[in-house]
């Protein structure tokens, strides 16, 4: 696909119409690739099977794409206070412009108060904050200010969803556990959407009371383990099970939940996990592995690349869903979804029902009426959730148990 066409197709994907692109220059104009380097910062390892191999991948993607060179894209990973207790997310900019980066990318909701300083510092450079809001002009975080700082999120919400269908439609039990990182608008928001996709499908699908069915989260501290700052997510996946679970989705970037189901499962047990994050994360343990919500950056990444080639880049704020002609399109497609070999066939029938509704608009499972957790309104009877109000999810959902703060 043809970066005229992919970036025509990608406005299409966009269903909030605040939205403002930058349009890419087109195949027969616009500047050269030739000599252009970009810095790539990860909050976890670059081949943690998750969210930061995701986003590296993506950068490799914009390499084949261009035919830059190996070193075009200059990374550094495990950017966080436990492995890198020294290393500020500015000097990190510092050195990656120093090196010749002309557009950075730093990778984590964590990264806000660094990428932000160093947009300030470096306001020349342009540079891309994943999952965060600073160029939303109607988000509650809107800098203006920061002309060269722009933001990309997938619309995962659709991605756990289906994770949640995915559950409810295999689990024997009626219990789902689902394994939480930090929490903040972004992970209650997902957890929420997670139990709507089940709550959903175990009512329309299993015909089942979806008042009964068990829907539990539990946080660990942050997005992967680190031993003596977080819970253990391997220990917690024990204790999901322990108490009956028998799925279990994960939200937290790294294996463990997978891992830790795949044991159980090669035990006899009838359990099942949906990893998170990356494609091939069904991988770790495919008999055990409903499917997998990912994301693909590498669509997004080379838009915002050639925007700053062809001297056309503009801070905006995106939020992309999938492609419903085909979500796992590598080149159109935000947030695809992987089915996994533990799915039954009728399962994934069903679930590619619930799929074909959900971009069809049939299903919509942001309706009112919903109520958060404390019991207050969410949304009245009828009433439609604003993007404004998925973003920004004060509180998880009225049947979720669970904390919805800190």
């Amino acid at each position: 696909m043809g970066k005229q066409r992919r970036w025509r197709h990608m406005l299409g994907l966009l269903l909030a119409t605040s939205l403002v692109v930058a349009a890419c220059g087109d195949d027969d104009g616009g500047g050269s690739a030739e000599g252009f380097k970009f810095g790539m910062i990860l909050v976890g390892p670059q081949n943690d099977q998750g969210w930061s191999q995701a986003h590296y991948e993506a950068g490799l993607y914009v390499i084949e794409e261009l035919g830059l060179p190996a070193d075009a894209m200059i990374v550094l990973d495990k950017v966080n206070t436990a492995d890198r207790p020294e290393t500020s997310l500015e000097s990190v900019v510092d050195d990656m412009v120093a090196q010749g980066a002309q557009l950075v990318f730093a990778t984590s909701d964590d990264m806000r108060d660094g990428i932000e300083a160093a947009a300030a510092n470096h306001p020349e450079v342009p540079m891309i904050w994943s999952s965060g809001d600073n160029a939303w002009t109607e988000g509650q975080d809107y800098r203006a200010d920061l002309t060269n700082l722009g933001n990309i999120m997938g619309r995962m919400e659709y991605g756990k969803m289906i994770a949640g269908c995915a559950a409810a439609l295999t689990t024997q039990t009626g219990q789902i556990a689902y394994l939480g990182p930090l929490i903040n608008d972004e992970t209650r928001r997902l957890v929420n959407s997670a139990f709507l996709g089940a709550r959903y499908c175990y009512e329309n699908y299993r015909e089942q009371d979806p008042t009964t069915l068990g829907f539990e989260v539990k946080w660990i501290g942050f997005w992967f383990n680190i031993p003596g700052f977080t819970l253990d997510p391997t220990q917690v996946t024990n204790e999901f099970l322990a108490a009956g679970a028998d799925v279990v989705i994960s939200g937290i970037d790294t294996t463990e939940a997978i891992v830790r189901v795949g044991q159980a499962f090669a035990a006899d047990e009838s359990v099942w996990a949906i990893p998170y994050d990356f494609k091939d994360a069904c991988a770790t343990a495919p008999a055990a592995c409903l499917g997998v919500p990912y994301f693909n950056w590498g669509p997004s990444y080379l838009d915002a690349v050639q925007s700053v080639i062809d001297d056309e880049f503009e801070a905006t704020w995106l939020w992309l869903g999938p492609d419903w002609d085909d979500i796992n399109d590598p080149d159109s497609s935000a947030v695809g979804w992987v089915s996994g070999d533990a799915l039954s066939e009728e399962a994934q029938a069903d679930l590619d029902d619930f799929i074909a509704g959900l971009g069809s608009g049939d299903i919509n499972l942001y309706l009112g009426p919903l109520n958060w957790q404390d019991g207050t309104e969410f949304l009245a009877d009828g009433v439609e959730a604003t993007d404004f109000q998925i973003w920004y999810a004060e509180q998880l959902l009225e049947g979720i148990v669970g904390a919805s703060a800190p």
